[in-house]
C-alpha cells in the first residue's frame, strides 16, 4: 500500500508506546567530578531523526508485554507498572515498557541490564560471553527469537528497580511519526562495553551531559527538544547516585510540546508556553498546524 502525507483534516497520527535509556557512569576523566551519558547517533536513512543524536530505545513489541513475561522480571509487577504509568494507552502495555527499555538497550548497544538468578549483574566481558551473548543480539535483531527466549535459556532476569522513570514525552501532533516516550535512567552495566548495532545506529559516544549541550549549540551535533531538555537536567548532577536519587523522588508530567511558526519560522512551544527559537524542530515537515 503506497504511503500518503498526514493532512491536517486527517487528525494527528496516533502516537506509537516507546521507551528510551539514558545510561549513566562516572566520568572517565582523572580529576574531573562529573556523569557522562551515552549518546547514539541515528543512521542517516532513518525515517525518524536521521543523523541526530538520541538516547539508546524503541518501539515496544507486543512480546514486551505478552502473558508469562512477568516471570522473568523482580521488583515490579503488572500492577505497580500500571499505576506508575496511569495515562499508558493500554494498562497491560505498562510492564512492557520496562522490558522494552532493556531489550531495545540490548539491541541497539549491546549493554544488557539484566541479573544472573543470584541477583549478581550479568556481565560480557570474556570473549566466551561476548561471542554467546552476541549470538543473542543478532538472532533478537533480525527476529529470529524472542527476548524471553534469551532470558530462559541463560536464567537471567529483569529487576524493575534498576531502571528509574525520568520523563515522558509525545512527539507533536500533526507530523507523521509520532512517539509516546517513556524515559528511564540506569547505571551502566559494570563489566560490559557498548557497541552500536551499525543498522539503527551508526556510532555512539559517552559525553557528559553540559559537554553535549555546548556541542549542540556549537553545530556540531543535532538533536531533539526531549534530548536536549534531559541533557539540561542531567548537567545539574555531578554523581551517577545524585542524579538517581533526584529520578526516584520525581514527578512525571507528560510533554506534548507544539510546533507553530513565528515570524516565519517554525518553533516548538513547551506546555507552560516556553519558545525555543534558537533550536528548531527537525522532525518531518508534513501538513502540521500552523
Amino acid at each position: 500500500m503506497a504511503k500518503r502525507k498526514l493532512k491536517e483534516e486527517d487528525g494527528p497520527a496516533i502516537p506509537a508506546d516507546a521507551a528510551t535509556v539514558m545510561l549513566l557512569r562516572p566520568c572517565l576523566d582523572r580529576g574531573v567530578r562529573d556523569i557522562e551519558v551515552l549518546l547514539v547517533l541515528r543512521n542517516r536513512r532513518s525515517s525518524f531523526v536521521p543523523g541526530y543524536h538520541v538516547f539508546p530505545g524503541g518501539v515496544l513489541d507486543p512480546e514486551d508485554y505478552e502473558p508469562g513475561m512477568e516471570r522473568f522480571i523482580r521488583c515490579i509487577d503488572r500492577k505497580q507498572a500500571a499505576r506508575l504509568l496511569p495515562d499508558m494507552s493500554h494498562p497491560e502495555k505498562a510492564l512492557g515498557t520496562w522490558v522494552a527499555a532493556i531489550r531495545e538497550t540490548f539491541e541497539e548497544v549491546g549493554l544488557l541490564l539484566a541479573r544472573n538468578k543470584d541477583g549478581s549483574s550479568v556481565t560480557i566481558g570474556t570473549d566466551e560471553e561476548r561471542q554467546r551473548l552476541g549470538f543473542y543480539r543478532k538472532a533478537l535483531i533480525k527476529g529470529e527469537m524472542k527476548f524471553s527466549q534469551m532470558l530462559e535459556a541463560e536464567d537471567f532476569v529483569l529487576f524493575g528497580d534498576d531502571l528509574h522513570y525520568f520523563s515522558h514525552w509525545i512527539t507533536p501532533e500533526y507530523l507523521p511519526l509520532r512517539y509516546d516516550v517513556r524515559f528511564f535512567m540506569a547505571r551502566a552495566p559494570a563489566g560490559q562495553f557498548a557497541v552500536c548495532d551499525g543498522v539503527e545506529l551508526t556510532n555512539l559516544s559517552w559525553l557528559r551531559p553540559a559537554v553535549a549541550i555546548a556541542d549542540y549549540e556549537m553545530g556540531q551535533i543535532g538533536m531533539v527538544l526531549p534530548q536536549i531538555i534531559t541533557l539540561e537536567e542531567l548537567s545539574r548532577f555531578k554523581m551517577v547516585e545524585e542524579a538517581i536519587v533526584s529520578a526516584r523522588e520525581r514527578h512525571v508530567p507528560t510533554i506534548l510540546t507544539k510546533i507553530i511558526q513565528l515570524d516565519g519560522r517554525d518553533v516548538e512551544v513547551m506546555p507552560d508556553g516556553s519558545v525555543f527559537e534558537n533550536r528548531p524542530p527537525v522532525y518531518p515537515q508534513s501538513g502540521h498546524k500552523k
